[in-house]
């Protein structure tokens, strides 16, 4: 790796890392996916969510194997992101060349999310699609959406000192009792979380 491209790496980690960061603070203020810590009645994907978690299922399906994630340049950047009585979003893989390139592709996310196993493994949960909102705007009229679902917006100024960016997270290999498409799951632990 280039003396450049790790210091890309290295700016754009730190800006997912404070993004990761935000949704844990961010879960009290949202009012798309505030579930509070209460759950919800069971749901039930429409026919169009069910294709979107196939085509996520379809394109993660290798990642089962997080050494396979690894090899194609995913890293765990956030350790296991918790929030506490509104459950867990579990461990972020991150592939910062495509947080980078501020384009949205079903078969290609950004983020693979995974959850501790108490034997000391991991295991896939999903996948988060995040585009920085400037990259992407700078392209497109439009917000991003995948099939139909659009992406939350968190906007600056925040409390956070964040830049605007857009993500959405789908829980493609874990019902997620709040719906398929909420930050949170209530579903998810980190209680065997142990850093490598």
């Amino acid at each position: 790796m280039t003396i450049a491209r790790l210091a890309g790496s290295l700016a754009y980690a730190s800006i997912v890392t404070l993004m990761l960061a935000s949704s844990t603070l961010l879960a009290g203020t949202q009012t798309h996916d505030d579930h509070g810590g209460a759950l919800s009645k069971q749901h039930n994907p429409s026919p169009l969510e069910n294709e979107l978690v196939q085509a996520v299922r379809d394109a993660t399906e290798r990642f089962k194997d997080v050494g396979r994630a690894e090899l194609e340049g995913y890293a765990l950047l956030f350790g296991c992101v918790s929030g506490g009585d509104f459950g867990a979003m579990g461990m972020h893989f991150v592939n910062l060349a495509l947080v980078g390139d501020g384009e949205i592709d079903v078969k290609h996310p950004e983020i693979v999310l995974y959850e501790p196993t108490p034997a000391g493994g991991v295991r896939i949960t999903g996948a988060d699609f995040l585009v920085l909102a400037a990259d992407w705007d700078a392209k497109h009229s439009a917000p991003p959406e995948l099939m139909g679902q659009l992406f939350h917006l968190f906007e600056s100024p925040n409390r956070f000192g964040l830049p605007n960016f857009y993500t959405l997270h789908v829980w493609a290999w874990k019902d997620n009792p709040n719906g398929t498409f909420v930050n949170w799951n209530p579903d998810v632990s980190c209680d065997a979380f142990n850093p490598r």
